[in-house]
């Protein structure tokens, strides 16, 4: 039997285990991570079209200033960035499927000014010339050891989900410290640049055919069988 084992702070974990469950699937979680609001300043936003969110985390820890913004429309990721989105009463005007940058090379060539509410740790992005980006970061993502529980579970053959870079990182590290066998884990990571930095040596390390959880998911399916 292999273990499937999720490491995504909440509420996100609780969804993958649920996703999973309806497949079948049997996840166990450990929450290596713990996402808190950050201090922001809220720019002049007189000049501003729209909201780029990259992340639900950024509507759940912005605090009160994002009433403020409500009158401006969301550019979000994902399915469920733009469903947290209609949850807290904004517009949600484009809804992407492959990363923020995907989404900002498929937009009209409209001239627009987008204030993006990211996390410490944002990916760069390289917006059109018809696009100019403010940033501000509005939460930050807090690394947690990994747990005994967790560390005796990893003993056996396992599939471990990486939904962001950090999350890769950071289990890279705790791995190493712990000095777990890379070649009896496999991880399945949401897209190429989040399995690259976890680095090698794993027992097989595989992305996703596109960043999305039912795409995460099946492939899960797959090594586990």
């Amino acid at each position: 039997m292999t273990n499937v084992i999720a490491i995504r702070p909440e509420p996100g974990l609780s969804a993958t285990i649920a996703a999973g469950a309806e497949l079948g699937l049997e996840v166990s979680g450990f929450p290596l991570f713990e996402v808190e609001a950050a201090q922001w300043d809220l720019p002049n936003n007189a000049g501003v079209d729209g909201l780029l969110i990259g992340s639900a985390n950024a509507l759940r820890n912005g605090g009160n200033q994002l009433a403020k913004l409500r009158h401006l429309p969301v550019y979000a990721v994902g399915a469920t960035t733009a469903e947290q989105a209609h949850e807290q009463g904004f517009e949600v005007r484009h809804i992407g499927e492959g990363g923020l940058q995907q989404l900002l090379d498929g937009l009209d060539p409209t001239s627009r000014h987008l204030l993006r509410l990211a996390g410490e740790a944002h990916v760069p992005l390289d917006p059109p010339p018809q696009i100019r980006l403010t940033t501000r970061t509005v939460y930050r993502v807090v690394d947690k050891p990994l747990p005994s529980a967790m560390e005796r579970v990893l003993r056996a053959r396992s599939v471990v989900m990486l939904h962001s870079a950090g999350a890769a990182r950071h289990f890279s590290l705790e791995c190493e410290r712990l000095d777990l066998p890379r070649r009896s884990l496999s991880l399945a990571a949401l897209g190429p640049r989040i399995l690259a930095a976890a680095g090698s040596g794993w027992s097989e390390a595989r992305a996703a055919s596109n960043p999305t959880e039912s795409a995460l998911l099946a492939m899960v399916q797959d090594m586990c069988h």
